[in-house]
C-alpha cells in the first residue's frame, strides 16, 4: 500500500455525488416527505455504523490492497441489495414458509404486511446477530493488551480471558438463557439461530487463525496461495459483520417508513458512506492517531449485542444502543486526542 494518503475530497467526492444525485431524484419523483424520510434514514444508518467502521478498518489493516479494493467496491452492492434488501426477504421466507416470489411482492406491493412479517422475524435476526457480535466483543477484550482504555475494566476482562474458550460459554449460556426467557416456538428459533451465528463466527475465526499460521510457516508459493484465501475469509467475515449490524436496523427502519425503496436508498447511501468512513480510518491511519477509538467501538458493539438479545424478551428500541455507542466512540477519540495532545504529539 502506497504511503501517499489521498485527500479527503478524493475519498468523499464520488460517493457524495451519487449519494447528491439519488436524494435530488427522490425529492423530485416522490416529493418533499419521501426525501425527509430519506435524509432521517441516512442520518440514522451512519450515526450507528460507526462502530461498524471502526471494526471493518481494523480487519481491512490485515488485508492486501486487492481485497480491500474489493470490499470497497464490490463490496457496496452486498451491503445494499444483498444485506439491506434481499437477506431480510430471505429471512422472512425462512420464517414464514412462504416462497421467495410471494415475500418480494409483499415486500414491494404491500409493505405494512411485510413490516409486521420482518418484526415477526426479529428473533431469528436478533439472537444471530447478537451472538456474532457478543463474540467480537468478547474475544476483543479477553485478548492480552498492551493500550488499555478503561483499565481496571479491561484488566478483569483479560485475567478472565485466561480461561480457555471462556467467551463460547458466555455464548452458549446466553443463547440458553435468553431461549429459556421465552416459549413456544420462539424457544427452538432463539436455539437454532443463536448457535447458527456462534458457529459463524468460530467458523471463520478457525480458518484465519489456520491461514495465519500457514502464512507465517510457509514459502512464497504458499505465502501467495494463503493470502488470497486470508482475503476471501476476511471479505466474507466484513460482510457478516456488516449483516450482523444492520439488519435489525432494517426492521427499525419500518418505524419511520414502509415503503422499502425509500429505506433501500436511505439505508443503501448510509452503507455507502460507511464504507467512504472506512476508507478515510484506513488511508490516513485514524486508528493509530486516536488509541483508544477501537476500545470505543467494541464497547459499542457489546451494547448493541446485548441489547440485540435482551430485546428477545423485552422491548428496547435500537436507538438506545445507537446513541450509547455513538456516546462511547466521541469519548474514546476525545480521551484519546487530550492525551495525546498531553504528551505533545496532537492528533
Amino acid at each position: 500500500m502506497s504511503d501517499k494518503k489521498p485527500s479527503l475530497v478524493k475519498i468523499y467526492a464520488i460517493s457524495t455525488l451519487i449519494s447528491v444525485a439519488l436524494i435530488a431524484f427522490v425529492g423530485v419523483k416522490a416529493g418533499l416527505s419521501a426525501l425527509i424520510i430519506v435524509l432521517v434514514l441516512v442520518a440514522l444508518e451512519i450515526t450507528f455504523s460507526v462502530d461498524n467502521a471502526v471494526v471493518n478498518t481494523r480487519i481491512l489493516q490485515k488485508m492486501s490492497p486487492g481485497w480491500q479494493q474489493a470490499f470497497l467496491t464490490v463490496g457496496i452492492f452486498i451491503a445494499v441489495f444483498i444485506v439491506r434488501v434481499l437477506l431480510p426477504i430471505y429471512i422472512v421466507v425462512w420464517a414464514s414458509g412462504l416462497s421467495f416470489h410471494t415475500v418480494t411482492d409483499l415486500a414491494l406491493n404491500h409493505p405494512e404486511e411485510y413490516g409486521h412479517m420482518l418484526e415477526e422475524a426479529h428473533p431469528v435476526i436478533a439472537s444471530f446477530g447478537g451472538v456474532f457480535l457478543l463474540m467480537i466483543f468478547l474475544d476483543f477484550f479477553f485478548e492480552r493488551r498492551r493500550t488499555k482504555w478503561l483499565v481496571k475494566i479491561e484488566t478483569l476482562l483479560q485475567n478472565a480471558g485466561k480461561l480457555e474458550s471462556l467467551s463460547v460459554i458466555i455464548a452458549l449460556g446466553v443463547i440458553l438463557g435468553m431461549a429459556n426467557l421465552v416459549g413456544g416456538h420462539e424457544q427452538q428459533v432463539i436455539l437454532t439461530s443463536g448457535a447458527i451465528g456462534l458457529l459463524t463466527y468460530l467458523v471463520i475465526n478457525s480458518l484465519d487463525t489456520l491461514l495465519e499460521k500457514t502464512r507465517k510457516s510457509g514459502g512464497v508459493s504458499s505465502v501467495a496461495k494463503t493470502g488470497f484465501k486470508a482475503g476471501l475469509i476476511g471479505f466474507l467475515y466484513l460482510n457478516v459483520v456488516d449483516a450482523s449490524f444492520s439488519l435489525d436496523g432494517v426492521i427499525g427502519a419500518f418505524a419511520i417508513t414502509n415503503q422499502i425503496l425509500l429505506i433501500a436508498v436511505g439505508l443503501g447511501i448510509g452503507a455507502l458512506y460507511v464504507r467512504v468512513l472506512t476508507l478515510h480510518m484506513l488511508r490516513h491511519g485514524v486508528l493509530e492517531q486516536y488509541k483508544y477509538m477501537e476500545h470505543g467501538a467494541h464497547y459499542a458493539i457489546g451494547i448493541l449485542a446485548f441489547i440485540m438479545l435482551l430485546s428477545l424478551r423485552f422491548e428496547i428500541s435500537e436507538f438506545v444502543a445507537g446513541l450509547a455507542g455513538v456516546i462511547f466512540i466521541i469519548t474514546a477519540v476525545g480521551q484519546s486526542y487530550l492525551e495525546s495532545k498531553r504528551q505533545g504529539n496532537p492528533a
